[in-house]
């Protein structure tokens, strides 16, 4: 009847909107495992069996009361029951990468095999060790992996894969995060099953011929002996760069360098992902594809696409193992072999939007699945967001209709030029955010880097490596390799430039830590949903940037062992000590967003030094902080008197009452702490706390 109106119910409504995204589920699946995987870190205690059958419950019943509200659910119920799968396959991976951890500080002998070799953070050369034999320790206790930074300055051996070693070597536990809230490094190494780090200052032995069986070794000794051939061929930081670009072995570039790239955001080009997986594959399809018809009698009997299909396929693989297989290569990898499949398949229908939408969510199904950790790394996130963002990008410049006229009218040189601004431009758009979150800066001058410096990647090196890896068994290379390092050159050129311009890096303080999910979800919602509804997006996205800029840093913060204690003031973070601790320090002021050395913040006023007592006034309250092991329970009482909280790192005896103390059992139950001032209330949080019983913690 007219004048009547049908009442829907909210829960009819979001049924229906979602019903209205029907035969996009695929591209909704990795993002219901997300939250599962997401579920599963976030938590502050490790799951037992009755949570897991809980959660998998709640999740059935939840699929039943959908069908009961409609019949036209499916979409829906398959989403929902995908958010237990991601959170049991986290579950299933964090139980699977069980191994030892070292439960104290140990200094000794340590015999085992090198099973990986690259660089530390401080640029020293730093081997991973396998089948490991620990002075005085049980087998029952020795880890499965311990990395060990060699700090020594004369190498009597140079260690290389497979090697069978004993060396002197300090060898501590994973540390947890520098501060509540921070990378927290227990967790990434408990995934690698690596169960110690340290370092040595005395030259390895070996004391065994090396012992290189097993694929994995194999396909390790022979991605060092090509970056070696590399390295041998092209000099300085060219041999570095095509090692990294070709194999995935990044241990020759200098820190300076790779500075330099991160400070034009040209970084992106040493790690092997869809840009150097599409570039070769992409160079071998179609040199097998145009080198078959300049023969006629081939073209005519062959099928030269699905041949020249194949070789990219088999390029695609083998570059695939010899890189290293990270994130990026093994995300590029699934989009490739799924266009590389619809041309074996002849599968012309299918449409750029959908094949390729299809194979970003296909390939992130797919790692989530091998890996679910590898959510919550910047390589996965940066990867995934650069990849989406460009396909919806070009989709809906491909289903413009009032463009096409004007795109067919400009010549290929111009609509090339045209489609790489974009391209850079939706990428770093795309990435910004993830890179601002992880590591607290913006190359402000990026597109300028990239347009000078992609198109040089994607028509000189890509190519003429090829070319070189397909000659060098004649002896007819030389030419080729030049032709790289010529290309490599203007890369190294360009990024010195753009790097070292005024303001180049905008330093960006690190938000709370819902922040990036937020904006995730709306990036998610504003590309993936179909119609006007898409719009919704947009609210998270204005919600994550506005709690992004509001942001505010703790007051101060404390190293775990209590070393170094850092106050936020208006002109940036002061510190103690003006050197100990330096990696913590680091990226304490990394995350302030500040560029200042640990020297420099050192000297910056705001705190009161007073016969070795440090003191700091929070919030209408008075901080003392005193660093000794012969405080006596009369100097932490004085202390006490007048003060809010006394920290002394150090300090083993009884504590006075009425007197909130951190000394070194409080400081080993908290870990990296911080206090804020909250209304003249001053609030301790550890990292510990914030992290909570898991696996990796114990």
């Amino acid at each position: 009847m007219r004048g009547v109106r049908t009442r829907v119910g909210p829960a009819k409504l979001i049924v229906a909107i979602i019903e209205a995204q029907r035969g996009t589920l695929l591209l909704w699946m990795p993002v219901a495992m997300s939250f599962g995987i997401g579920g599963y870190f976030g938590l502050t205690w490790e799951p037992d069996f009755q949570a897991y059958l809980t959660l998998i419950a709640s999740g059935f019943v939840v699929a039943v009361f959908l069908r009961v509200i409609s019949h036209r659910t499916t979409s829906l119920t398959a989403f929902i029951m995908l958010i237990p799968i991601g959170f049991i396959l986290s579950g299933i991976s964090a139980n699977m990468k069980a191994a030892p951890v070292l439960g104290f500080h140990f200094y000794g002998a340590v015999q085992g095999r090198i099973v990986a070799i690259d660089r530390s953070s401080s640029d020293r050369p730093r081997i991973t060790l396998d089948q490991l034999v620990l002075q005085k320790v049980s087998a029952a206790k020795t880890p499965a992996l311990v990395r060990i930074s060699l700090h020594y300055k004369t190498p009597f051996v140079l260690p290389e894969p497979g090697q069978q070693i004993i060396i002197n070597a300090s060898l501590s536990p994973p540390e947890g995060p520098v501060e509540p809230g921070g990378f927290n490094f227990q967790r990434f190494a408990w995934f690698l099953r690596l169960g110690a780090v340290g370092y040595s200052r005395t030259p390895l032995v070996e004391f065994a011929p090396p012992d290189r069986s097993g694929w994995k070794m194999t396909v390790f000794s022979t991605r060092i002996r090509l970056a070696n051939a590399l390295k041998a061929r092209l000099s300085g930081q060219k041999g570095a760069f095509a090692a990294a670009i070709l194999v995935g072995d990044r241990s020759g570039v200098d820190p300076v360098v790779l500075q330099s790239l991160r400070a034009s955001n040209l970084a992106h080009l040493l790690a092997i992902s869809g840009l150097h997986m599409g570039l070769l594959t992409g160079f071998v399809f179609a040199a097998i594809r145009y080198g078959l018809a300049l023969v006629p009698r081939l073209a005519l009997r062959l099928h030269g696409k699905k041949i020249a299909a194949v070789f990219a396929f088999v390029a695609a693989i083998s570059y695939l193992i010899l890189s290293g297989g990270n994130i990026a290569t093994q995300r590029a990898f699934v989009m490739v072999s799924v266009m590389l499949l619809a041309v074996l398949l002849d599968r012309r229908a299918i449409t750029l939007r959908a094949i390729t939408l299809r194979a970003v969510a296909m390939a992130a199904v797919i790692v989530l699945v091998l890996r679910p950790e590898s959510l919550i790394e910047a390589g996965f996130q940066m990867s995934f967001a650069a990849t989406t963002a460009l396909v919806a990008a070009f989709a809906a410049l491909s289903g413009a209709e009032f463009l096409r006229p004007r795109l067919g009218k400009l010549s290929g040189l111009i609509r090339g030029t045209v489609t790489l601004i974009l391209s850079s431009a939706v990428a770093g758009a795309a990435t910004a955010p993830i890179s601002a979150y992880h590591f607290n800066q913006i190359a402000q001058f990026g597109l300028i880097a990239n347009l000078a410096s992609v198109p040089v990647m994607g028509f000189v090196i890509m190519p003429a490596a090829v070319i070189g890896i397909l000659l060098a068994p004649f002896g007819l290379d030389s030419l080729a390799w030049m032709t790289v390092g010529a290309g490599i050159d203007w890369i190294l050129v360009v990024a010195n430039w753009v790097g070292s311009l005024e303001y180049a890096v905008h330093r960006i303080s690190k938000p709370d830590s819902f922040v990036l999910p937020v904006i995730a979800g709306g990036f998610l919602l504003v590309v993936l949903l179909r119609g006007p509804i898409r719009t919704i997006g947009i609210l998270p996205l204005v919600i994550g940037f506005s709690a992004w800029v509001t942001t505010t840093r703790p007051a101060i913060l404390l190293s775990p062992n209590g070393r170094v204690l850092g106050l936020q003031t208006e002109a940036g973070r002061v510190i103690n000590r003006d050197r100990g601790n330096g990696f913590i320090v680091r990226n304490w002021l990394e995350n302030d967003g500040d560029a200042a050395t640990q020297e420099d913040a050192a000297l910056r006023t705001g705190l009161v030094e007073n016969d070795k007592i440090t003191q700091v006034i929070l919030g209408h309250q008075r901080i003392s902080y005193q660093w000794g092991k012969d405080l006596t329970v009369k100097d932490i009482s004085d202390l006490c008197r007048g003060s809010a909280i006394v920290i002394a790192p150090q300090y083993l005896g009884e504590s006075p009452q009425d007197c909130f103390l951190i000394d070194s059992r409080k400081l080993h139950e908290l870990g990296a702490s911080s206090i804020e001032n909250d209304q003249n209330k001053l609030v301790l949080t550890g990292a510990r706390q914030i992290n909570g019983t898991r696996l990796w913690t114990r």
